[in-house]
This record gives C-alpha cells, structure tokens and sequence, in this order.
C-alpha cells in the first residue's frame, strides 16, 4: 500500500477538527433546528473530510446532512466545499424504479389507457400485409423459399395463391389481414395463463362432477387452441364468459344429476308419544302444600 493511499485513508486533523463550521454550513443550507447531532465523519482523500450530521426534518427519518471540507496544501484554514442531504444505512426512501412495462398487471388498464406494443415482442409476429404477396410465415414466402432451395426440396402444387383479386377479399373476410399475429410462444403464455386460472389443478375442477370437455355450455373455440381450450356459456358458472380448459369444470355441468335423497334416519329421540299433565297440583307432591293458608284468609287475600 503506497503513502498517498494511507493519506487519503487517513482525516486530516484540521478538517475533522472543523465540526462547528460543518454545522453552520448545514443549517444555512437547511434551517436551524432541523440539523441534530454530530453522527461520524471521513476522509474523502487528501485534505478532504466530510463530516455527517443527523437529519430531523419530518419525512426524513434516517438521512443525514453531509458537509465536505477542505484545506488546500500547507493552509491553516479550512473552506466548504459541498452541503447535501444524503440517506443512510436505515433511512426511508422510496423503491427502486421499475420501468412501467414491468409494473403493468392484468387489470390495470381502464377507459382510455393505451398500451403500446413493441416492435419485437416475441408473442407476435408478421401477419398478412400485402395483397399481392405471401405472409412472412408462409410456405410461398420469399424466406421459406430460400429455406427450401438449401433444403433441395419442393413446395406442394395445392399451396399456390388463386388470383390476386380474389386473394384479398378471401383474406378480409377470414380476418388474416392484419399486421402481425400471435406467434407460437404467445400462444403458449397464453394457454399457460387460462390453464393456471382455469384448468384441472384448480380447486372447483378437483371438486367438479364432470369436466368441460362433456359439458353442453362450452363454445368450441378454431384454431389449434381450440384442442384444449373452448368459452364457458353458463351464466350462473363461475367462468361465465372465460376461456376454460377443457379439463376444467363446476358444479354448474350440463350433465349434473341431483342425487335422490335417501331414506330417513330413525329419530334418536321419541318425539311421537304423549305426556300427561294434571291440571291440577298434586296435594301429596311437591314442596307446597295445597291447602288454604289460614292467616292469608283472614288478612282478606284470596
């Protein structure tokens, strides 16, 4: 280790002696009585000490004011060089920034949120966007030509495109002319997502009597989702309007019988027989006596 790290380690007796200059310089920068005690200080290099006063503003709980001071070479007196208001080891401040495409969550958007798609999102990719031209991803696009001819293959006579008037009002008509689609791995988050909400492991499913599958309430859905997946139609079911798996089920199958019910257990008690009550006392019972009291009658009480 050299001498001039050792130095810089090391705080110069006449700045760490400069503590009441440090805490002027500190309530000037914020106002006196909001500057507490002296909390450490150190060296910040060569004549260069910074010294940390304790912080008692409201809202600041832990932050420290931090006042450098320094002396140039062979002065005797000790100048400011910077007042900041810094935190500490266990002060209160705010989380660290999360950029806003990782803060979004499934229901944040509301009326008049736009949420912008970029250009390389993995979940999409190109769709039909020429009238005249194959999409991207299919088998007479330029790219799966060239793939084909490294291949030394051929492509199948039944994929040529028909005319090109016709191509495109066929394209409007089954939605396929739109920028870009849902490539597979945005078709694998997605059936991941409806499979964890909606899907076997579920708690309703475990209890269901039946699943999806055989229920008459469930919507066919196209496309290879359609293997797995269709719409719940049962307005009293708890996916009413959801994508469901077709593994997934409820109560409210299309299939589910009401169980008769059974015979009735024998009453443990008996509760068909009937009990005597006298409508009178007996005289020879109980712990009053049925006779007239003597003194009762002759103070007049009936």
């Amino acid at each position: 280790m050299s001498a001039a790290t050792t130095r810089s380690r090391t705080p110069d007796r006449l700045c760490a002696e400069a503590v009441d200059l440090a805490r002027e310089a500190a309530e000037e920068a914020a106002f006196p009585g909001v500057v507490g005690e002296h909390v450490s200080l150190f060296s910040e290099g060569d004549r260069v000490v910074t010294h940390l006063f304790e912080a008692k503003e409201p809202g600041y709980r832990g932050w420290r004011w931090a006042v450098t001071v320094a002396r140039a070479s062979r002065a005797k007196f000790v100048t400011i060089d910077e007042t900041v208001l810094l935190p500490g080891p266990d002060s209160l401040q705010a989380p660290e920034w999360v950029p806003w495409s990782e803060r979004l969550r499934p229901g944040d958007m509301g009326p008049g949120d736009l949420l912008p798609t970029e250009a390389e999102d993995l979940r999409l990719e190109p769709g039909w966007t020429g009238e005249d031209a194959p999409p991207p991803n299919s088998l007479l696009s330029e790219e799966m030509e060239s793939l084909v001819e490294a291949e030394d293959a051929e492509l199948a006579t039944a994929t040529v495109p028909p005319v090109r008037g016709s191509i495109t009002s066929v394209a409007e008509e089954l939605g396929m002319r739109r920028a870009r689609v849902l490539s597979r791995y945005g078709l694998h988050l997605a059936a991941d997502r409806w499979d964890e909400e909606y899907g076997a492991k579920t708690p309703m499913a475990q209890a269901a009597p039946a699943t999806c599958v055989s229920c008459a309430f469930l919507i066919p859905v196209s496309g290879s989702l359609g293997q797995a997946f269709g719409i719940c139609a049962n307005e009293f079911g708890p996916a009413d309007g959801h994508v469901v798996s077709l593994s997934y089920g409820c109560g409210g199958h299309s299939e589910a019988v009401v169980p008769k019910p059974g015979k009735q257990p024998v009453p443990v008690l008996d509760s068909m027989a009937v009990d005597a009550f006298p409508l009178r006392p007996d005289p020879d019972g109980g712990s009053v006596s049925g006779a007239p009291d003597p003194e009762s009658e002759d103070l007049g009480h009936s």
